[in-house]
Order: C-alpha cells, then structure tokens, then sequence
C-alpha cells in the first residue's frame, strides 16, 4: 500500500512539475527563515546559563515614577539596607564600573586592558568562572587584591600559573589573587580583571542618592522575586518618611523628586533580553519576536501556496478518488495519502533547507555580529516539529476535501458542481493577499522612518568633529591634562579647533543631576564642557548669551540649559534668565541660567530630547576630575593626512603606549540608528521572499484554473469574444480578491505598524503613499502574472477544444 502510495506521488510531483518546483521553493525558504530568526532567539536566550547559580540570582532595576522608567542603577546604601533587612536575601554584590581600562605593567611585561571591573568582595560567589589559579577564598577582600582573566594572564606574563605576582595599574601596586577563565558560553559579565573598589564603595556607603551602583541580588531557595520587590519598596517608603521632612517635602514628594518609587527583579539568565533597563547591552526581545512571527508568516505563506494548489488540482484527482473509493478505499485511508504525499514534500524542503541554513548562516552571523554555529538539537527538534505542523496545515485541508469527493459523483464528472473547492481556494488566497499587502506596507513605513531619521535636522554638526577618548588616567589632574593637549593640538596642522563636552551626541555615557526650584524638580543631564564647545558643535543660541573665559563667575554659579529644560520648570524663556535654582552637586549654592541654547539629539532619535544643564568643568571638584576626552574639529582639505598627524602626536606625546581611541562624532551618533537600518534591510529582505513566494503561487493556481477552463474560453471566442474580453474575464476575479485582500490588510497594516512606530519619540504621521503604493502594486503584479496566462489562453486553438462538440 505505501509503495503505490510513494509511486502515485511521484507521478503527480512528475506531472504537475511547476507547482511542485513552486511548493519545493517556497517551503525551503520560509523553513530557511524559520530555523534562522529561530537560532537568532536561542542565541539570545542562551545568556548566562552557564552560571550555576543563575535561578537564584537577580538583576535590580530601579523604578521611577516621575518619569514613568527604569534605570538601571542602585545607590550603595539601598542595596546593603535590602541585604540586611529582608531575609530572603542570601547576598548582593555590586559594581561601578564594568568597562575600566589600564595599562597593566610587572616584572615579566605589560599590556592594555579594556573591559575592567569594580566590584565588591562577593563578585565570584555569583560569577563562579573555573579557577586557573590562585583561590576564590576572599580573592576581593583588600583594596590592593585583583583577579585577572586567563588571556589576561597570557597577554602580561605568557602564562596562566601566576596567583602571588605583582601588578601595577594607576599608580598602584595589586596581588593577583586569583586567575580565572572566562567560559566559552554566551555570557554578558567577561571581565579581563576585577578590583575591589574598597574607597570609594565606603564613600558610597551614606550616598542614598548616588546612583552609581549596577546590582545583582541572590534569593534563598524558593523565594521569588514578587517577595523581595514587595519588602523593597518597604524600605523606600520608610527611608522617605525618615528623612523627607528635612528637605521640606511629603514622603511621596521625596520618593518622587529623589527616587526609586519601587523596583524590578529580572532573572539572570533573561538579563539579556528581558530586562527592562541594564549596563552591558540594549535588551531587544521586541525585534526578535516580530522577526520570529514574520518568518512564521512566509511559512504560512507556503503552507497556502500547497493548500491552494492542491485544491485547484481537484479534478486532476477526482476519478481516481472515486475509483478508490468504488473499490472499496476508506475516507481515512485516501486523507492518510495525501497527507503522505504532502510529508514528502515537506520533508524534501526541510533537507533543503538545511543546507541553505548552513550556506546563509556566515553572511546572517556577520550581519547581526555573532558566531553561531548549526548543531544546537533544539533547532533540529523544532524546525522538525514545524515540519509536521506544516503537513497538517498545508495538507489536511485538501486531504479532507479530496477525500470526500462522492464516488458516483466523480465517476460521472460532477464534481466540480460544488462550491466548496472554490471558497476554500479563494479564502486561503485572500488571506495569502493580505499578509502580501502587510509586508509591502510595513516594508515603506520602515524605508520612511529610517530615511526620516537619517534626514531630520539633529540641532547638531558632528561633521569632522574627531574625539579621543583618554586612556591613561594616571593623571592625578585630568583637566589640565586637556588643557595641555588642547594648547599643543591646535599646533596640529588640519586642526581648526579643539574642545571638550561631557553630553556627546552618541554617547552611552550619561550621568544626571537632580534640579530644584520651589516645589519642583526633575533629573536633568550633566553637560560638563569647555566654553566654546556648543559653538564648536554647531548648536544655535536662541536666548542669552554663551559663556565665556572673561566671566570669572562663568566658572561658579554660571550655567546655560536646553529648550527641554526650561519647559520642564515651566517657564518662558524671558524667565528662565532671571531664575536661580538648586542642583543636586550640593543642594546649597543657586544656579543662575545665562543663555538658552535650541534642543538637540544626544541620545538618538528613539528618546525624547532630555533636560540638559550645561556649565563649565571647572564649575565643580568632581567633574573636573571626570574630564575624559578632548575633540578636534578636522579641514576637509587633507584629512587622511591630518588624522595620521594626530596620531603620531598622540602616541608619542600624548599618551605614549596607549592605543588611541577615536571616533568621528556624527559616526558615532548613527550608531543609534542602526538597529533600525537592519529591520529596514531584513524588512527589505523579507518583503521580497513574501512576494516572490506569493507571486510565484499565484501564477501556479492561475495556471490551473484557467488551464480548467480553455474549453469556455474557445466556446467565448467562437461566439465572437474578443482577446481583450476574455483577458479581462479571466483575470477579474483574481483582481476582485486582491482589491478585497488590500482593502482588510489595511486597518491591520495601520495598527500593527502605528505600535512599531510608538518606539520612536521623534516620528513621521501614518503616511498613506505605502496604503496606496500596496494596492496599486498587487493589482499591476496580480494582473501581470495573471495576464501571462490569460493571454495564452485567449490565444487557444479552437479546433483542439471543440472538435467533439
């Protein structure tokens, strides 16, 4: 029985050669798709699961009500109060800094080092890495303790066995405590070396408003993360009621001005997707899931391509259903036929599509900047299992229609009287239609966003701006360092203007104060800089005027804001100038604002354009002792041999052994936009594939149906019909179908696409070129592909058709 099954299947795949080819094609790329987005997702997913503590252990978020976010950020005080005052807690650490970077020198060499962290002594109690050498008994407990990665251990000393050596870094002299090996599994926490910040953790310890600490909290066994979110907020209730009428508020104005409100436990193992806010990457389990759901579409897409084709193919199969069933076959026997003849396509696409997988997976790594490799089972087990999903779908439907064809019916050639076959057909191709249509729309709303982006004015000039991010903070003074440079690379020739600005347009670097005048108050962004740096970056002055070196107190109590920040307290311009406010650098001494400068995109185009005071770096101890980079502003005229000028200058005077790193500002700020260049180009991509595989079943079914009525069409051309007339005959209910299928994707094209759209703070109107675009381009393509076959068919040779009639 499965032999004459096998055999009659090779005989319809041979006989209806072009659907076969169509189901083979379509079927192949959308598993291709599927099994891609579906590593992408596991990729992703994979984070941290290395860790053997990892259900117990939780990253904190900060929650502020105010600005309805979260932060990523915990002041010292909050989290060592949580540790000791909830007993679900096990332990904490936290850390400061995760991107340090040194110039790591001893006896045996030296070598720079970048991704440094500053974390307390209980770091390896939660990042277990295997132990190469040394100990993990209190390897952080003194200030001068370090542990170092294997590579690190290599890149200094050519070995791994080096526990008891001596390392400098800043000045410093440090005991390599313990060396350890970084696991080969997906993981965000990959420190080349790791410092106990003892100092400046016991100047944090009475700091409730320095949000400067990241944290992971480790929860007894069989707690969950609701309990210690609901005792958290406990504390802050009970810090704000303790100290809140000190500063002349309610405890809510204080849990409101100061924050947190309340806070968020993320498991970390779904750190890397799932978090709400986190140091180490942007969480994007948005994109992944529409990337995952659009490729389940062009499977989709597929499964109706077959459904339609094998339902058209009706009457080649009906004598032989009712032969079959004549003598003697079952419903369910001919059902399990199909759906055999349906599982040997699929199963054929699913080979292919592993090796196409295989073949695409070094071009989709590079695109997306990973290193995946095709051997993970939940891929095979999954792909497998939509395999038989997609039998079910694409072949049950036909299998129960064929199977049900009446034997006396078909036997006398009536079959075709019943409607069903038709309403099936045009259901599934409407619906094939719309998701055409969505993805055509969807493809110009994104191209239109982008290009929207990439074009709007940014209130910003980065063009030939370079800056060179400081290395080696070995400087006690960094801000005299810059002046130093500043003054010997203006001697630089090609170098037209030097300066400095903390809030750099493209940065991932931000720090906030917090802004106070009455009863109000809101976070606004430090703009540290030298006086000429707003001028320097194009950004127009539109009320006051600039600071200036001739103003001693342009250093002290002098400072200039953003549009944004003047609409945060409510004021006019006019007012602004004549204010005083208090700042969060010492909530004593008043500022007084001097010149209003129009908004302009630090961040990206995503965000809203936030708050930003902007004064002198000298105006405060702390921020001058923060200045971390110096930016030159290039002639176009020779800037390949301006650049190598300045690097010469900058590693042989500069900073001599530091590699340098540099950027072009505007460079750095398109960055931002480059999670959104890729959905443009996988929209592209996909939008594409959907419509080759839509236009390609299309053409097969039209082939089909009007193949079924040549006979009509001779008798039509006997009776006088004209080629146009039967053109447009053969092709008008297709054309009807496409209208009705645009016309339903576009209510559904529009909110699913004004959901995506609401990411953006800065955004274009709900255009109507892509609803137009969509409609015109399916009706040109449905009758084109349609046409082909129409005017074929009104070219019919009447003798063949007629010569029985």
């Amino acid at each position: 029985m499965l032999y004459n099954w096998l055999k009659i299947a090779f005989i319809n795949y041979k006989k209806n050669r072009l659907s076969t080819l169509i189901n083979l094609f379509g079927m192949t790329i959308g598993l291709t798709g599927f099994m891609l987005i579906l590593m992408h997702w596991n990729d992703e997913e994979s984070y941290e699961k290395w860790n053997p503590e990892k259900d117990r252990i939780y990253f904190f978020q900060s929650y502020f009500q105010k600005e309805k976010s979260y932060g990523s950020s915990i002041p010292y005080p909050f989290a060592r109060r949580a540790a000791e005052t909830i007993p679900e807690v096990d332990d904490f650490v936290v850390l400061n800094n995760t991107a340090a970077a040194y110039q790591i020198t001893s006896t045996h060499g030296k070598a720079y080092q970048r991704n440094g962290y500053f974390a307390s002594d209980r770091f390896f109690r939660f990042f277990p890495f295997r132990l190469v050498s040394g100990s993990y008994a209190n390897p952080l407990r003194n200030a001068y303790d370090i542990a170092i990665s294997s590579e690190t251990a290599n890149n200094i000393f050519g070995k791994t066995e080096v526990a008891g050596e001596r390392l400098r870094l800043d000045h410093r002299d440090f005991i390599i405590t313990a060396v350890y090996e970084l696991p080969r599994e997906n993981t965000q926490i990959r420190p080349d070396f790791v410092i106990n910040p003892v100092e400046s953790i016991n100047i944090a310890k009475d700091q409730w408003g320095n949000f400067s600490y990241l944290c992971f909290f480790m929860l007894k066994k069989g707690t969950g993360p609701e309990v210690f979110e609901k005792k958290f907020k406990d504390i802050i209730t009970a810090r704000a009621k303790a100290v809140s009428g000190k500063a002349g508020l309610t405890p809510q104005q204080y849990i409101d001005t100061y924050g947190p409100a309340s806070c968020l436990l993320t498991p970390l193992d779904q750190m890397n997707l799932h978090a709400k806010a986190t140091w180490f990457s942007s969480p994007d389990f948005k994109t992944i899931f529409i990337l995952f759901i659009l490729s389940l579409l062009i499977v989709l897409l597929s499964a109706i391509n077959f459904i339609n084709l094998k339902t058209a193919q009706a009457s080649q199969r009906a004598k032989e259903t009712g032969i079959r069933k004549a003598i003697g076959s079952s419903r369910f026997l001919l059902a399990m036929q199909f759906l055999t003849e349906t599982f040997i396509i699929c199963l054929a696409s699913y080979i292919l599509s592993l090796a196409l997988t295989e073949l695409l997976l070094p071009a989709f790594n590079s695109f997306f900047n990973k290193k995946m490799v095709f051997h993970d089972w939940p891929i095979y087990f999954y792909s497998f299992d939509m395999i038989i999903f997609i039998t079910l779908i694409s072949g049950l439907a036909p299998a129960l229609y064929l199977s049900g064809f009446k034997a006396i019916e078909t036997l006398k050639g009536n079959f075709t009287r019943s409607r069903q076959g038709t309403w099936l057909r045009n259901g599934i191709l409407t619906l094939q239609l719309i998701i055409s249509s969505f993805f055509i729309i969807g493809a110009l709303i994104v191209h239109q966003q982008v290009h929207y982006m990439m074009n709007k004015d940014l209130g910003f000039n980065g063009k030939q701006i370079l800056q060179i991010n400081f290395s080696d903070y070995s400087h006690k003074r960094p801000w005299t360092k810059y002046e130093r440079l500043k003054t010997e690379m203006l001697k630089i020739s090609g170098v037209e203007a030097v300066s400095y600005g903390e809030a750099v347009p493209g940065s991932s670097s931000y720090n906030f104060t917090n802004m106070m005048y009455k009863d109000k108050s809101f976070n606004a962004q430090n703009g540290a800089m030298d006086y000429n740096y707003l001028r320097f970056i194009g950004v127009p002055l539109l009320k006051g005027r600039w600071l200036s070196p001739e103003r001693a107190s342009d250093t002290i109590s002098n400072v200039m804001v953003n549009e944004a920040f003047v609409k945060k307290f409510g004021w006019t311009d006019e007012e602004a100038l004549r204010k005083e406010f208090l700042t969060g650098f010492d909530g004593k001494k008043p500022y007084h604002i001097v010149g209003i400068v129009k908004d302009h995109n630090i961040r990206g185009l995503n965000t809203e354009i936030e708050p930003v005071i902007f004064f002198h770096y000298l105006e405060t101890p702390w921020v001058r002792s923060n200045v971390n980079n110096i930016q030159l502003k290039i002639n176009a005229d020779d800037m390949e041999g301006t650049l190598n000028r300045i690097r010469t200058y900058w590693q042989d005077h500069a900073e001599p052994g530091y590699p340098i790193q540099s950027c072009f500002v505007d460079k750095e700020f398109a960055k931002t936009f480059e999670t959104y260049r890729k959905q443009q180009t996988l929209f592209t991509i996909l939008n594409a594939l959907v419509l080759l595989v839509a236009l390609l079943g299309l053409f097969a079914l039209s082939s089909l149906i009007i193949g079924q009525k040549l006979k009509e069409v001779a008798i039509r051309k006997t009776l006088g019909a004209s080629d146009g007339d039967l053109i447009f005959g053969l092709t008008k209910q297709f054309l009807m179908i496409t209208l009705a299928a645009v016309l339903l994707s576009m209510p559904v094209s529009y909110y699913l696409m004004n959901e995506w759209l609401k990411d953006f703070a800065y955004r274009i109107d709900m255009p109507v070129f892509p609803f137009a675009v969509s409609l015109i381009s399916l009706m040109a393509l449905t009758f084109a592909v349609v046409g082909i076959k129409a005017r074929q068919a009104a070219k019919v040779n009447l003798v063949k058709y007629l010569k029985y009639e």
